[in-house]
């Protein structure tokens, strides 16, 4: 069998392409995330993929380009609604690369996050899958998400420290402020 992954950073695809490679399926990479951003964190996030993909010996296709505004512009009207957009846009070119290239199949490293929405990934998945008539190949990889994450620390890969829109860094901005805030505030208790 001949997969294509989506792969949103080298540290959420490692364990996935370990194990389907394991299972005896081929896997090609599949570079599509018009979400992240800044350009900086875009840039940072491909390159370490690239490289991770030179290391293992994996084909990796890079599709789409940073396109800020045109992310801006599709989720502007339902910012809360966001991770759905984002899912499905980067669901839906996956599915259509697979289909018009011949893969067997598709799936995605988001599947190994357990800060994602596990789910709604599986079900847009699923349904561009039926709409591109290509096989949409599950697996939920969360419980490799520890040996990743430990993976990429020993090979010295890029961690980011948010999903990748800009507005998961200013929600992540914004906790760390409230934290540092509640830290420093006087103990309310009197002696």
């Amino acid at each position: 069998m001949n997969t294509l992954m989506h792969m949103c950073c080298a540290p959420c695809a490692n364990r996935p392409v370990a194990q389907l490679r394991e299972e005896g399926i081929s896997v090609t990479g599949f570079w599509f995330n018009p979400n992240i951003h800044p350009y900086t964190e875009y840039q940072a996030r491909k390159h370490t993929l690239e490289d991770y993909s030179k290391e293992v010996g994996i084909k990796l296709i890079i599709g789409g380009t940073y396109d800020l505004r045109p992310f801006l512009a599709a989720v502007a009207g339902d910012m809360d609604g966001r991770c759905a957009y984002c899912y499905r846009v980067r669901m839906e070119e996956t599915a259509k690369y697979a289909a018009e290239n011949g893969y067997d199949s598709f799936t995605t490293s988001l599947l190994i996050s357990p800060y994602q929405n596990h789910e709604a990934i599986a079900a847009v998945a699923r349904e561009m899958g039926r709409q591109y008539k290509v096989d949409f190949l599950y697996r939920d990889f969360r419980p490799a998400f520890q040996a990743g994450q430990q993976f990429a620390r020993e090979h010295g890969f890029y961690m980011q420290k948010y999903c990748g829109c800009i507005f998961s860094e200013e929600e992540r901005y914004l906790a760390h402020k409230r934290r540092k805030k509640a830290a420093a505030a006087p103990c309310s208790r009197q002696p």
